[in-house]
């Protein structure tokens, strides 16, 4: 699989713990740190796959994803919302805005590789 995979996640153990693990499975992953860098990022580069945490700085993940879902340039990008906030009500708030995959922290690599190769169409 050779994804480009933008992750949005601001926890550093994190992203470097998803970066080595879909690189090992041919992706090229970058990463950014707040919910405004995401949208910045967004405007220049366009990923295969968006993981979106739901508690980032600057713009959470569900303003992040409102933002993107209701842009007629953005919203093709597939959505993966990643989060320990794993009750019903955000899993239902995510799905309402348009998130393609919920994920729950802690999650197996397995289950988070195969949803990003379902997205990216692998």
């Amino acid at each position: 699989m050779s994804a480009r995979v933008l992750i949005a996640e601001d926890e550093p153990n994190l992203v470097e713990s998803l970066s080595f693990i879909l690189s090992r499975e041919g992706c090229e992953v970058s990463a950014v740190f707040d919910g405004e860098s995401v949208l910045e990022r967004l405007r220049t580069e366009r990923p295969d796959v968006l993981v979106l945490d739901v508690m980032l700085p600057r713009r959470t993940g569900f303003e992040v994803l409102k933002l993107i879902k209701t842009d007629p340039g953005l919203s093709a990008i597939p959505v993966m919302v990643l989060t320990a906030k794993g009750q019903e009500r955000d899993r239902r708030t995510a799905e309402d805005l348009g998130a393609d995959a919920f994920v729950t922290k802690p999650f197996s690599n397995q289950d988070v590789v195969d949803r990003i190769k379902r997205l990216a169409g692998g």
